[in-house]
């Protein structure tokens, strides 16, 4: 078996290509989608390969990430975002998991956030399963492509920057794969970091938040989508409900499930 060929999916808005694959460090083959003003391809040089350059005035994150595995060829796949600063070595990082997991379909990676922003860090590989995969975002999973393809999953449409509804793509897009009965795990080599900025979907705990959630929630968790919703206000309160009490939230995380059922 040859040597394993690794790709960046990478989502961005309205950025220079050149300048941005220099930025995040990028050094193998990648597929870079740019959400901007105009159609446009090209093809960006790097040391361990290219990056395929797509321009398209189409907005939302999902599809920029399903474009992006359209047209991607590599072995195993890395998404990414226009904030993260990848590590010298991820390369090898990835590749050394993966043969050390001869097993894992996907495997998701460290990535270094501010503390305020951190919703997981690996301390242990393990398996994911239904009871946590809830808390990692797009940018620590990496896939063997054939895998997500054998199991036809996509990002959803609905979810994300630049979509009807915030954010939630990552958590939908994780269960997609575990329902598929994709063998994912957890490691702890860190890949990257990100660059802090100010967020493109999140403005703050308001109605539009909570009934959002809602409808996620609906997506995730089905029937059990109401008394989910009240543990989670619940475990959070000090912070998501100090402008909005738990009781407004909570109608309002209501109404986003009573929205997602079409009632």
């Amino acid at each position: 078996m040859g040597k394993m060929k690794l790709e960046v999916l990478v989502s961005s808005v309205d950025k220079n290509a050149a300048e941005l694959i220099s930025q995040m460090h990028i050094a193998t083959d990648a597929v870079l989608v740019n959400q901007c003003d105009r159609y446009a391809y090209e093809t960006v040089a790097v040391p361990g390969g290219s990056v395929k350059c797509f321009s398209m005035p189409e907005r939302g994150v999902g599809l920029s990430r399903n474009t992006a595995l359209l047209h991607a060829s590599g072995d195993v796949v890395l998404f990414s975002d226009e904030d993260i600063r990848l590590a010298p070595d991820y390369e090898e990082k990835i590749r050394r998991a993966y043969k050390s997991l001869p097993d894992a379909d996907m495997i998701l990676f460290n990535v270094e956030v501010a503390a305020s922003r951190r919703t997981y860090w690996n301390r242990e590989i393990r398996r994911i399963t239904y009871r946590n995969y809830g808390r990692y975002p797009a940018y620590s999973i990496t896939a063997r492509l054939s895998a997500l393809r054998r199991a036809n999953v996509q990002y959803s449409l609905l979810f994300g920057g630049g979509a009807k509804y915030s954010n939630g793509e990552d958590s939908l897009f994780l269960r997609d794969c575990l329902k598929a009965g994709l063998r994912i795990y957890a490691h702890t080599a860190c890949i990257g970091r990100e660059q802090e900025r100010e967020s493109t979907w999140f403005s703050g705990y308001h109605e539009k938040f909570f009934r959002d959630r809602g409808v996620l929630y609906h997506y995730l968790y089905g029937k059990l989508a109401l008394p989910l919703s009240l543990r989670f206000l619940w475990v959070h309160r000090e912070t998501m409900c100090r402008d909005i009490s738990v009781g407004k939230a909570f109608r309002m995380m209501c109404a986003g499930v009573r929205e997602a059922c079409g009632r």
